[in-house]
């Protein structure tokens, strides 16, 4: 994939179907790349859009391109009535409900559609393509609603809304207002489109809802990992953890990858440390919460790992039906618009978030909780006036209840529809956008463990920490103080949960002891 600057300064990512990385996603979906054609796309667009002007013109039987779709593939349609089938199908499709997609998982919808068109399997006209890119780049963002997706055939429902707005339909976000989609085209200068034969199923049989929706947890869920072993170290310091547990010996002999690189992190941002132990010196184990960290956290990091290759793969395939095969003149109707491939790994992705959480909240537990280690109770010195921490582990308790819930997956449920000719479905996009919410969770209760841990630091008396856990605490205290009298708590989380989400921290802790795994 080509990131570059070019002499208008302008960042780009220039998109071919097959080497769009996850890092080119998050920068035109976050930060605004815009994106370009490459010579190579406009040659297979070209050659698959003759194919289909072929069949057109012979009037052979091919799916989705002279028929019905779904239960009336069967229904013959005529060469004048092409474009009305095309655009009834978007209008009749545009079923989705609930509250708006974010603008950036919109846009990275409308950046994985444009690279899976530009394989050059889908029959598209080159120019209707353009259109979808130029949506895209002068930031015309079709409002989708988040709800009305089975994940199969692809995203039907929220994929239709986003075409609407190519028809000069719908609503659409143009600088920061939500107006009608016509209106947003002719401001942006962007001529809408009279869809042709196989055009609307191009556009909406596919799985970039889901995937734009977990690429971007997927993303935030690689950084959150290492926010866990951040904020873990600080609760070890404070509970004087016993850093033996963490030995590499240990865990060369189950070698887990996420365990040998956790414990590996652990170390290094303990290193130093006056306020750690070793086994035997205070006592000779730790519970599970601390001695285990390496073996919890690192599955979830392994998990991550699979989730990322998974989608690897799905942001450069080819997910609509039918097929055309240029070289062969072949169409071939199956099924890779079916979400299973992602609702399966984006259960995963929340299973392992939730974990991250779990974990974390049993340690807030055991620094606030008075029976478990010898600080005072709830971390407050004058306990009874002052509840101190008390709420906080309850907030941090009903958060992990809820990613319990959550974690439920999608992916095992399934609804026959279309009159029982798409008899099993994916779910994938609700298993995406619970992911989202647990993550979004999680970070929370991170969050909740950092404040906490620099309290009962702060109440142990700071004899020393460790290179990495030092500079962690230092940038929540530059942003918070020792709470000696009840406070409003929301405010202090609030303050943590942003040095996260900002990567603050994380940035600060790899700029000083390089990059963690």
């Amino acid at each position: 994939m080509e990131n570059n600057e070019g002499d208008d300064s302008v960042n780009k990512v220039v998109i071919d179907g097959n080497n769009l990385t996850i890092e080119d996603f998050v920068n035109v979906a976050r930060k605004g790349y815009k994106v370009e054609l490459s010579k190579k796309a406009i040659e297979n667009v070209e050659k698959s859009r003759n194919t289909v002007d072929k069949f057109v013109d012979e009037e052979k039987v091919v799916y989705g391109i002279t028929t019905g779709f779904g239960m009336f593939s069967n229904v013959v349609i005529s060469k004048d009535e092409t474009k009305m089938l095309q655009k009834n199908l978007i209008v009749s499709h545009s079923c989705g409900v609930g509250k708006a997609l974010d603008e950036e998982i919109i846009r990275g919808v409308m950046l994985l559609r444009a690279n899976a068109l530009s394989k050059g399997f889908s029959g598209i006209r080159l120019s209707t393509l353009n259109t979808l890119i130029e949506m895209l780049n002068k930031k015309v963002h079709p409002i989708i609603p988040e709800k009305g997706s089975l994940g199969a055939s692809g995203d039907l429902a929220p994929l239709s809304h986003m075409v609407l707005v190519m028809l000069g339909e719908g609503e659409a976000y143009y600088k920061g207002e939500i107006i009608e989609g016509r209106k947003a085209m002719e401001l942006a200068g962007i001529p809408t489109v009279e869809l042709t034969s196989k055009e609307g199923l191009a556009l909406i049989n596919g799985t970039q809802v889901m995937t734009s929706i977990g690429t971007l947890v997927l993303y935030d869920s690689i950084n959150l990992s290492k926010m866990a072993d951040i904020a873990s170290s600080l609760t070890i310091e404070a509970l004087n953890g016993i850093v033996t547990a963490y030995d590499e010996k240990v865990h060369k002999v189950r070698p887990h990858s996420g365990q040998i690189n956790t414990a590996k992190n652990l170390l290094q941002l303990l290193k130093g440390s006056n306020m750690t132990t070793t086994q035997g010196e205070i006592r000779v184990q730790d519970a599970y919460s601390l001695r285990c960290i390496p073996q919890i956290h690192g599955a979830s990091k392994d998990a991550i790992e699979y989730v990322k290759e998974k989608v690897g793969i799905e942001i450069n395939s080819a997910t609509d039906n039918p097929l055309i095969f240029s070289e062969m003149e072949e169409v071939i109707s199956g099924g890779n618009f079916h979400g299973q491939p992602m609702a399966l790994s984006f259960d995963f992705l929340g299973i392992a978030l939730a974990e991250l959480a779990n974990v974390s909240e049993r340690r807030i537990e055991r620094l606030v909780n008075p029976a478990l280690s010898d600080l005072p109770a709830f971390l407050v010195e004058k306990g009874g006036l002052n509840s101190g921490f008390m709420i906080v582990q309850y907030s941090a308790a009903s958060l992990v209840s809820e990613n319990k819930v959550l974690a439920h997956p999608a992916s095992v449920d399934s609804i026959p529809s279309s009159a029982n000719q798409e008899d099993h479905v994916s779910m994938g996009t609700i298993a995406a956008r619970k992911a989202r919410t647990i993550l979004d969770n999680t970070r929370k209760v991170i969050a909740m463990e950092i404040l906490t841990a620099c309290q009962a630091i702060d109440l142990r008396g700071n004899s020393g920490l460790g290179i990495g856990s030092n500079i962690v605490y230092n940038i929540v205290r530059e942003n918070t103080s020792k709470i000696i009298d009840d406070i409003i708590m929301y405010k202090e989380i609030n303050k943590c949960e942003e040095l996260i989400k900002s990567n603050i921290i994380l940035d600060k802790i790899e700029e000083k002891l390089g990059e963690l795994n």
